[in-house]
């Protein structure tokens, strides 16, 4: 535990990783700003101290997550001709899913107000789902290009395919449901035979 008055490195980051445990764990209902401070290790209040509630954190953490997994995705074009395109793609699909995905999906749904602000963030551009497709796009008509995709593969639509289901897949899956993750990488083998 933190003593009081001593800074936290890595607040942000820490509190994030502390609220996906106790997500994974409990589900929407465990979570509050006790239990992740809790599971932090740090001074009760110091999540109140950086966000101005639990609805601000979790879009917060939301958005960061949405930022991270467009990050990855926009890293496609620094491996075109590089390595399998399946594993490329599998790598920023399995993103999207990974880090307790459909857990923290699953909990910006029970909080209207995070709703609307992550809506609200992603409609002024930060970065979502419209970034990992515009990403997966170009690696794909990049590979295509290059003959490492067959030119039956639409690359927009492929990519639509591969965002639309992993949404789809995060909005529907909730703790104790299969893990969906061997259906993406089968989805994307499917896609990549065109």
């Amino acid at each position: 535990m933190s003593p009081r008055g001593v800074a936290t490195p890595d607040v942000r980051e820490r509190l994030f990783a502390a609220a996906e445990r106790v997500l994974a764990e409990g589900g929407p209902g465990a979570l509050t700003s006790r239990a992740v401070t809790t599971e932090a290790g740090c001074a009760k209040g110091l999540l109140h101290a950086h966000f101005a509630g639990l609805d601000e954190f979790v879009a917060e953490l939301c958005l960061d997550r949405f930022a991270r997994t467009a990050a990855t995705a926009r890293a496609l074009s620094g491996l075109v001709g590089r390595g399998s395109v399946a594993e490329n793609l599998d790598a920023v699909v399995l993103a999207l899913l990974g880090s307790g995905g459909p857990a923290v999906s699953g909990l910006a749904l029970t909080r209207p107000v995070a709703t609307v602000r992550v809506r609200e963030a992603l409609e002024a551009g930060a970065p979502g789902f419209a970034a990992v497709q515009e990403a997966v796009t170009d690696y794909l008509e990049a590979e295509r290009r290059l003959g490492r995709v067959a030119d039956a593969v639409e690359p927009s639509v492929a990519a639509l395919a591969l965002v639309g289901t992993a949404h789809y897949l995060l909005m529907t899956s909730r703790p104790g449901t299969p893990d969906p993750r061997a259906l993406m990488t089968d989805l994307v083998a499917s896609l990549l035979r065109g």
